[in-house]
């Protein structure tokens, strides 16, 4: 739990850099981009439960 709130934060400082400095956000704009990289992250970690499971 500690992980994700310190992933929070630093991202919250991250977005608070780049929207003070003007840039444009690291991350994409829709649901629809969101979704893409948490499916990225999905695929990977039931592949890596499956090598687990199965180990």
């Amino acid at each position: 739990m500690k992980e994700i709130f310190l992933s929070l934060l630093t991202g919250m400082l991250a977005g608070f850099i780049f929207a003070k400095m003007s840039l444009p956000i690291p991350a994409p704009p829709t649901l629809d981009g969101f979704m893409g990289i948490f499916g990225v992250w999905l695929g990977s970690a039931l592949v890596e439960l499956i090598i687990r499971k199965h180990a």
